[in-house]
């Protein structure tokens, strides 16, 4: 977002009328970062949000960094078409991932993790998708890397998609042979409910160039995933659950093999999704066991009572 930014401050700096405001759709994690890079340049944001499908924390935001943000009655998609139209109809800049600024600074975070191996490449990276912008912006940094003559190969990509969501797992199971938009279910994983991706033909392009994979996630598997990465001192979005619960998947099937450096994005702060993760450990999810679950002990002021309930906690650990 940085980049996209400092290239319509630029412009506005050249030609301030040419850009009234940057405008996105959203989940919640991309107009935190518009508004908050646009608050810091001085210039307006605007943020179209699906009403009542995202978390607190993520609505404040925005609405703190001073963006106008429309709560509007639709999913992300109805949220995408309307800033199109919005944008081609206006001198509002469109901030999405099908804005290419925003693949060129993306691409960074494959950079990155060349440069934190020492250019040598993981075998695997996987990365949630739901726009699937994020999955073209790792294979172009990757190919970079590799055409420069900084890496010898290229990682395979896994994009990994909510069941509730999985357009892009449909396609590859039938061999990408038809694509057909859906309607996105809900998910915990909200920021990846989409069901009719941007930048889908460029992240087929992207899967198929490095032998890629697609794998999906139940919100029993997501949910858990998460509270069994929290258990080693993480604090993960549910969006990062799907993530290591495709990775558990295809470790468990064999195509990724125990010796494969494997990568895995973490798009966003457990933080951001607190009802959920109080919801998972109160076991309040329906239709979820929770098999993780850890509740608060109620014990009232005794020291015996406080003993039995210490007793309990590690006579339950030494059974598992």
């Amino acid at each position: 977002m940085t980049v996209l930014v400092s290239q319509v401050n630029r412009l506005r700096k050249l030609k301030p009328d040419a850009v009234q405001a940057v405008g996105c759709a959203s989940t919640g994690d991309t107009s935190a970062a518009l508004s908050a890079y646009c608050a810091a340049a001085g210039i307006p944001s605007i943020v179209f949000l699906p009403a009542d499908k995202i978390s607190l924390a993520q609505l404040v935001q925005p609405i703190a960094n001073g963006a106008l943000v429309l709560s509007i009655d639709t999913d992300f998609d109805g949220c995408m078409r309307l800033i199109k139209d919005v944008t081609a109809a206006s001198p509002i800049y469109l901030a999405n991932s099908m804005n290419s600024l925003r693949l060129e600074g993306q691409k960074t975070a494959a950079i990155e993790i060349c440069q934190q191996f020492d250019w040598d490449v993981p075998d695997w990276v996987v990365i949630p998708g739901g726009n699937l912008g994020n999955i073209y912006a790792f294979y172009k940094g990757f190919k970079m890397c590799m055409d420069l003559g900084l890496t010898k190969r290229m990682p395979r990509l896994v994009c990994a998609q909510a069941q509730n969501a999985n357009p892009l797992y449909r396609a590859y199971k039938a061999g990408w042979s038809n694509f057909e938009p859906m309607k996105a279910e809900t998910t915990f994983a909200s920021a990846i409910q989409i069901g009719d991706p941007v930048s889908i033909n460029r992240a087929i392009l992207a899967l198929t160039e490095c032998d890629g994979v697609v794998e999906e996630a139940s919100e029993e598997e997501l949910m858990d995933a998460c509270a069994r990465a929290d258990l080693t001192g993480m604090f993960n979005c549910p969006h990062t659950g799907v993530a290591l619960a495709a990775l558990t998947k295809l470790r468990e099937r064999g195509v990724i093999a125990p010796s494969d450096r494997t990568v895995v994005v973490s798009t966003a702060h457990g933080l951001k999704f607190t009802a959920s993760k109080v919801a998972y450990h109160s076991k309040d999810l329906a239709g979820l066991a929770c098999t993780l679950a850890n509740p608060p002990v109620a014990v009232r002021e005794d020291l015996g009572a406080v003993m039995d309930a210490i007793k309990g906690k590690f006579a339950s650990m030494k059974q598992r």
